[in-house]
């Protein structure tokens, strides 16, 4: 179940979100994720936002669908063309479905105690070999920030056991820290991933 406050944030910031530009350091990412998966193959974009990434991979070549519990964000992600539904983490419910799965800081939403259950979900989804792309914020516990959005941190080592009692394999990382929304620096972590 989403988190009501945080998808209220959203839906007051979609807008902005809407406008946000790419930063180099995601284009790297997304041509590096883009790079490990067939051509023209299947990528679902859970929790797209406002479907930025989703509507790149599909200029790309690519088969794109994605998911997002805010309805502006959905609405703002169909308006770039995107195959954006409404629904949350637990609305993956798809088999062998797709070769990569992009979860580029939404998953840090949900609640730590789901988590394996979302992983899990999300290895059922992924076709053998498929790769997940997976950003959160690092850190320990749970916290709201200052706009009220939920967050789960996490620390590498945690974040590989975790990927590895899901059935993932070849995990790679790299860390950083960057500016939020809310305006303060956090760190960062980019894994990628590939279903055994």
């Amino acid at each position: 179940m989403a988190d009501r406050e945080t998808l209220d944030t959203y839906t007051k910031k979609a807008a902005d979100y809407a406008a946000l530009e790419f930063s180099e350091g995601e284009k790297q990412a997304l041509d590096g994720f883009l790079s490990m998966l067939p051509k023209g193959g299947t990528i679902l974009d859970l929790g797209c936002g406002p479907g930025l990434h989703a509507a790149r991979m599909a200029a790309e070549g690519f088969i794109v669908s994605a998911i997002d519990a805010t309805p502006a964000f959905v609405e703002a992600a169909r308006k770039k063309g995107v195959a954006a539904r409404l629904g949350g983490f637990d609305d993956l419910t798809e088999t062998a479905a797709y070769d990569g799965i992009w979860a580029s800081f939404s998953l840090l939403h949900a609640p730590k105690t789901d988590f394996p259950r979302h992983l899990a979900a999300i290895h059922r989804a992924l076709r053998p070999g498929g790769t997940l792309y997976l950003g959160l914020k690092l850190g320990t516990g749970e916290h709201r920030d200052k706009l009220g959005r939920f967050y789960a941190y996490y620390e590498e080592p945690e974040l590989r056991d975790l990927l590895a009692q899901a059935g993932f394999a070849d995990i790679r990382s790299t860390s950083g820290e960057g500016v939020g929304l809310a305006g303060t620096v956090d760190r960062f972590i980019l894994l990628t991933a590939h279903r055994g």
